[in-house]
């Protein structure tokens, strides 16, 4: 009798081994779902539609501020100048020859002020923009939470103030083009069917207009 008792501790080993398992198959598939989940939405949020949420819409008022530059200059925003060009850089512009020859192309414009925002301080900044022939526009330190009051999280991005502290056009930027392209819009007057809804800007093809 004992030893046909001892017939069943087999069979029951293999069930116990068996339901484990399915135990740890069910973990680590709850867990390969949980972590997917997490992928998905921190690509939606990370991604293309995202990005084009960024900034802040035509009409709404800029974060006032005022910071010293390296002269010891005072820089305020909203600017005295009829438009300021905020320009939000974490590196140097040199990484970005395109975006430099469109602020070449409007830095000109006396009613125009340009500033180049950094997320923190930068020793770099200044000396490359006079190297690379942007010298007179001052680089000023600004900090996460300045950045995050335009909503700027990519760089590098582009805001135009007016003297009233109105945004008047604001995108990412990649190109000249998209520069001359926001001063165009940064001159049009605040009228309901000149506010501009993100995602204005979109990858542009060979050959295509603005």
């Amino acid at each position: 009798m004992a030893g046909s008792a001892n017939l069943g501790y087999p069979h029951r080993d293999v069930t116990m081994l068996l339901a484990s398992s399915f135990v740890v198959v069910a973990l680590v598939f709850c867990i390969a779902t949980v972590l997917a989940l997490f992928g998905v939405t921190h690509v939606s949020m990370s991604g293309a539609e995202a990005i084009e949420r960024d900034g802040l819409a035509p009409g709404i008022h800029a974060p006032v501020w005022s910071l010293v530059d390296s002269a010891g200059e005072v820089v305020r925003s909203p600017p005295r100048t009829p438009l300021q060009l905020i320009m939000f850089t974490d590196h140097s512009l040199k990484s970005f020859p395109s975006v430099v020859d469109g602020l070449r192309e409007v830095m000109a414009q006396e009613r125009l002020e340009i500033v180049v925002l950094t997320r923190r301080r930068n020793e770099l900044a200044e000396p490359v923009l006079r190297l690379i022939g942007l010298d007179g526009i001052p680089v000023l330190t600004g900090s996460p939470s300045l950045y995050a009051a335009y909503n700027v999280r990519v760089t590098p991005f582009a805001i135009f103030v007016d003297s009233a502290g109105r945004v008047r056009a604001s995108s990412l930027v990649n190109h000249a083009w998209q520069v001359t392209k926001l001063l165009q819009l940064a001159d049009l007057p605040l009228e309901p069917e000149n506010l501009a809804p993100r995602g204005r800007f979109r990858r542009r093809t060979a050959g295509a207009g603005v």
